[in-house]
């Protein structure tokens, strides 16, 4: 697939990896549409496309049919990444506004067919596998696609609402050959994340100097943390390679324990305190790691970023452009909602 000259939407498109997926289609020559409400997503992330005509900026509710409608007319591709989500405990504590992406991912793809878009994109997740594959950190656990299946067992509402979507595009890719490719993401991290994802949230602690220094759970859970670029290259590839509806994992297989992380934050930022740990508070599966063994194989993808490069990164990233007081009020309030202003 030739990006030059394509007409492309993003859903979701000023949110962390929405607007990283902008960027590298912009810098590919793609004619891009950004959607969003801006309900987690910042425009000054795309602001540059925007103001330079890279970009289209339509703000709006994509559960509204004629936003929808609007949004999707004469693309190509639609890269579907908007959604009601946040971090672990948004999904936790927030089950019926996670729902309502069982409704938006109806909407969009009904619009989809009905303009004749040549390929949809899907952001799923890895929410979609079964929680009882992932229950034991003592075990090497690696997630494949065809462990998603009856009897189905999602993580949370958020999860169910993933997997519904995936069902959907097979099924419009079966009964009506609409063009499409599910990417599993797991646990994405790196530039203009937020806060209410664990790797920001540590590092936003470290920031603030905070001791003792609070981690959620027990410390051991183990996650494969991805960074945004190697994320956004894996969509890319699924978008030019992937027609049939078919799921697949983008993830690194690197295993880290989120005490093993913490202790990186604290030694490359310098801050010495003392951890407190917090298992009562929402933590999600123990064991979450992808097996990225199809990318490779269809896409020739595997992630180039190493977990402690892109940390590194990241805190430098966080350090350079944040601000006490927006850190703080960050802190005390992202982990649970989707922006700074929920719930005010």
């Amino acid at each position: 697939m030739v990006w030059k000259d394509r007409r492309v939407l993003v859903t979701g498109g000023a949110s962390f990896i929405g607007s990283a997926l902008v960027d590298a289609l912009v810098e590919r020559g793609a004619k891009v549409r950004v959607a969003d409400n801006l309900s987690s997503g910042e425009l000054e992330n795309i602001e540059r496309h925007v103001r330079e005509g890279s970009v289209k900026f339509l703000e709006g509710d994509l559960l509204r049919q004629d936003f929808a409608k609007q949004a999707v007319r004469d693309c190509e591709v639609v890269f579907h990444l908007a959604a009601d989500h946040g971090g672990r405990g948004y999904i936790d504590l927030h089950q019926a506004a996670c729902a309502t992406n069982l409704t938006l991912d109806g909407v969009v793809f009904l619009a989809c067919r009905e303009a004749k878009v040549g390929k949809v994109v899907y952001a799923s997740s890895g929410c979609v596998y079964p929680n009882h594959l992932q229950t034991d950190p003592s075990k090497t656990v690696y997630l494949t696609e065809d462990q998603v299946g009856p009897p189905y067992d999602a993580d949370k509402m958020y999860g169910w609402a993933k997997l519904m979507a995936e069902m959907t595009l097979r099924a419009y890719y079966h009964d009506w050959g609409m063009k499409s490719v599910s990417c599993r993401l797991f646990t994405v991290y790196g530039e203009r994340g937020h806060e209410n994802h664990a790797v920001i949230a540590m590092i936003a602690r470290a920031y603030l100097k905070q001791d003792p220094f609070v981690v959620w759970g027990d410390g051991h859970q183990i996650r494969n943390w991805t960074h945004v670029s190697d994320i956004v290259s894996g969509m890319l590839l699924a978008a030019e390679k992937i027609d049939d509806a078919t799921a697949i994992n983008l993830g690194t297989t690197e295993r880290t324990r989120v005490i093993d992380a913490v202790d990186e934050v604290l030694r490359y930022t310098g801050h010495h305190a003392k951890i407190e740990l917090h298992p009562e508070m929402p933590t999600g599966p123990m064991n979450r790691v992808a097996d990225n063994s199809l990318a490779k194989r269809l896409l020739g993808w595997e992630p180039t970023i190493m977990f402690r490069e892109g940390l590194r990164r990241t805190i430098d990233w966080y350090f350079a452009t944040k601000k006490p007081p927006e850190v703080s009020l960050a802190v005390d309030s992202m982990l649970t909602e989707r922006s700074l202003t929920a719930g005010r």
